[in-house]
């Protein structure tokens, strides 16, 4: 499933800047925090270090934010995020790499693949729609019955076909077809409420 998310809007950019602004800085972290983990933990980091890095990038962007707004001219926001990520990234393998010594070929290993790759805004943008899925997904599940979000989440999600879903969950499969239709809406919706408090509407 797709829902498409644009890029982060200037006016929460701009929000985060100002050290004063808690709410808009937990939105920023919430939504974030999660996807620049992701995103070092799958470029071969373990827990303790993508934490670590994780912890690092948020602070850089907070600073960095204080000092000038970002300038959506000079890169996309999730295009420098994603190159924030990966330096540091590669800096912690650095330090890592000095620390045991030149003879650590997994850390080695891990270096040059991180160097050598040019698809870390992909990479983070994959990671931006996940987690943009996983807030609507985990905010709307609620509202709907067991069954519903069953048809929904087998069908959609995991990608059984309708019939074998209806047979498994013992509905018709109209029923399965109306279920999922209604929770792709209400998606929708939601994941259009959260990039809208991205924009501060």
């Amino acid at each position: 499933m797709n829902f498409s998310a644009p890029e982060t809007r200037l006016s929460l950019l701009v929000r985060i800047g100002d050290l004063a602004d808690q709410v808009a800085w937990e939105e920023f972290v919430n939504l974030y925090e999660p996807v620049i983990y992701r995103t070092a933990r799958l470029r071969g980091l373990q827990d303790a270090d993508a934490r670590d890095v994780t912890q690092q990038v948020l602070v850089a962007v907070g600073q960095t934010l204080n000092r000038r707004p970002h300038d959506p001219h000079i890169a996309r926001f999730r295009t420098w995020l994603a190159t924030v990520t990966r330096n540091a990234v590669i800096d912690l393998l650095r330090r890592k790499r000095a620390d045991r010594g030149s003879g650590d070929s997994a850390t080695q290993w891990h270096l040059e693949q991180v160097e050598a790759s040019h698809c870390d805004a992909e990479l983070l943008e994959r990671e931006y729609q996940k987690e943009l899925f996983r807030c609507a997904a985990r905010t709307i599940e609620g509202e709907f019955s067991p069954s519903t979000w069953q048809a929904f989440w087998l069908s959609t999600v995991e990608g059984r076909s309708i019939e074998l879903v209806a047979s498994e969950l013992n509905q018709r499969v109209g029923s399965v077809y109306a279920a999922r239709s209604r929770v792709i809406r209400r998606l929708r919706q939601e994941t259009t409420r959260l990039q809208n408090l991205e924009s501060g509407e």
